[in-house]
């Protein structure tokens, strides 16, 4: 079996993406509450996308990483039309070079609206797709 390895992987790769508050992505349109403001899931997904794509040219062909762990803070809330920055960081590598750790943190234009750590781990997609699909026979 091929050792998976961040091997191009350096500490402090950055990522950012913006986003504007839509009505789809307010808390009493996902579910997740009844306030119309940008949803607490909406924020934690746009997290976890800002981290992937900020290590996916540094991964080798095939692999891809999976979300693990969130531990984030929603402090402030942010209503429909506000812009949102969501900004990542690789903080560490874990020995093994499989489990990549992200400081994070999210600004809407007045200020800071969520922070914390996100864990991705380095995966074979093809083979952790075959194997999610796999339960279905069981």
């Amino acid at each position: 079996m091929h050792e998976v390895r961040a091997e191009k992987m350096e500490i402090g790769i950055k990522g950012e993406r913006t986003l504007v508050v839509t009505k789809e992505l307010l808390a009493n349109q996902v579910g997740s509450g009844l306030v119309a403001v940008f949803a607490t899931p909406m924020m934690i997904a746009n997290i976890e996308g800002t981290a992937a794509d900020s290590v996916a040219p540094s991964l080798d062909a095939g692999k891809t990483t999976v979300g693990t762990l969130v531990n984030v803070t929603h402090v402030a809330a942010t209503p429909e039309g506000m812009e949102v920055r969501f900004e990542t960081e690789l903080t560490e590598i874990a020995p093994n070079g499989k489990v990549l750790t992200f400081r994070v943190a999210a600004y809407d234009e007045a200020g800071l609206i969520g922070e914390g750590t996100h864990q991705r781990a380095i995966v074979d997609k093809e083979r952790f797709e075959s194997k999610a699909q796999a339960k279905k026979q069981n």
